[in-house]
């Protein structure tokens, strides 16, 4: 297996090469350092987490607003995109934010073709959409989709092209699927030879991991390498892991270029400024979506076809059901984010979840599963005969094993499914830390 050379956490980092970031030469960086104590756990909510949530002191910057590096390493081959609408160079500080395939194009690069993950290259597809291939109107360029007939680029779609940039922002859940659609990405990669090039991002959830490491007889495209469901990793740094643990089909590695950030600890909070998807479109979605996905597969609403998508959370009012809250909606069909949301037409009622979410995204731990428990618990207490997990099969792959089931059906504690994942996050932690590319505390000055 070919070897690292990794000289900082600025910079670029190749597989036996390194390209100088002159943007950052000069200058005086606050120092970040890994905390001697390492993360805290919490045992009552099964995570691991920073000691203190922090602020960058100096602009964050991303892998793809690298610019030198990418054309360095892009400027004599034949290169593919992975991206969607969340691939822009820049939040205007210095000039007009462009699109990546946009500036790539200007470079001179010679962009073959865009790959779209999940909800498509513009984002505009609900989840599940089956996604078909295009072409681009604006470049001409053809748009093939990994959220269709195929998840993985196929060896015919490769065959043009040196190397594959994977600029995409994700969430930091096992269940999103871009951490998926990386993995595959690489897999097909391996098999025929190319380069993957991760221009990275941060993680909003970088500061802790939690949840349980996915059984591997539940693996899917919603789960699909053994890592908890909050990771805490940046997919820089996650695709690093996947090579150097042999996770990729064979155990092969292929060929991986990572464009680092700039001024970042996984400690500072930060969100993204554009949603990565339709029905994620604040930080208080985002942090609390790892806690609310699981209720995706049962009869309660998590505000799909509202204003508030994962920001609330529901049930269906029918004679006998029982409330956890006074939070009333509706799901309503809302183009290219929920045409066909759960209980649409139907009046629900519980909690609305955006002033937790506020807290969690400057709060050292967000994450909780007993909502999940508690609702179940509600639902039972009614005279509705439908159960409430619709379905146990798709409830254990997002939530990577049967335990959340056994806890809604009596058969096990939920203090003893959160205990039980514990010592998996310890065995994690050790086993990610090579893999590391950022700090995990800052250190601030007084």
């Amino acid at each position: 297996m070919k070897k690292f050379i990794e000289l900082s956490i600025i910079g670029v980092i190749i597989l036996g090469c390194t390209i100088p970031n002159s943007s950052t030469q000069g200058q005086s960086l606050t120092p970040v350092a890994l905390d001697p104590q390492g993360l805290r756990l919490d045992s009552i909510h099964g995570v691991l987490h920073v000691q203190k949530r922090t602020s960058a002191p100096e602009i964050m910057q991303l892998g793809n607003e690298n610019i030198r590096a990418i054309y360095e390493a892009c400027r004599s081959a034949r290169v593919a995109v992975v991206a969607n609408q969340t691939s822009i160079i820049g939040d205007g500080r210095k000039g007009n934010p462009t699109h990546l395939v946009d500036t790539l194009l200007a470079l001179g690069i010679d962009v073959k073709k865009v790959f779209a993950p999940e909800h498509g290259f513009r984002g505009n597809a609900h989840n599940g959409a089956h996604i078909q291939d295009s072409t681009d109107p604006k470049t001409g360029l053809p748009i093939l989709s990994l959220h269709g007939k195929n998840k993985k680029p196929t060896a015919e779609s490769l065959a043009d092209v040196r190397i594959i940039l994977f600029d995409i922002q994700d969430v930091g859940a096992r269940f999103y699927t871009y951490l998926s659609s990386l993995y595959l990405v690489m897999e097909a990669a391996a098999e025929q030879n190319k380069m993957v090039m991760v221009l990275d991002r941060p993680n909003p959830h970088g500061h802790q991991i939690a949840g349980p490491i996915i059984d591997s007889q539940w693996t899917s495209f919603v789960g699909k390498i053994p890592v908890p469901v909050v990771h805490g990793m940046t997919l820089g740094e996650m695709a690093k892991m996947i090579n150097g643990e042999g996770w990729l089909k064979g155990g092969v590695s292929c060929d991986l270029v990572i464009i680092p950030c700039e001024n970042y600890a996984h400690s500072d909070a930060w969100y993204p400024q554009i949603p990565p998807s339709p029905n994620l479109p604040t930080a208080e979605s985002i942090a609390l979506y790892p806690s609310l996905c699981p209720f995706e597969p049962t009869v309660a609403s998590i505000g799909r076809g509202t204003p508030h998508p994962f920001e609330c959370v529901g049930l269906p009012q029918f004679d006998g059901v029982i409330s956890m809250g006074s939070f009333a909606f509706t799901p309503e069909p809302v183009p290219n984010a929920a045409p066909h949301p759960k209980h649409e037409g139907l009046n629900c009622v519980g909690q609305n979840l955006k002033g937790l979410g506020t807290h969690w995204t400057t709060s050292e731990v967000g994450f909780d599963w007993s909502f999940v428990y508690e609702y179940s618990n509600d639902w039972k207490k009614s005279k509705s005969d439908v159960a409430f997990v619709e379905s146990p099969n798709f409830l254990a792959k997002l939530t990577g094993n049967e335990e959340m089931y056994q806890v809604i059906q009596g058969k096990m504690t939920y203090n003893d499914m959160v205990a039980g994942w514990i010592e998996e996050l310890h065995e994690f932690e050790v086993s990610r830390t090579p893999y590391l590319l950022y700090p995990m505390q800052r250190i601030e000055s007084n």
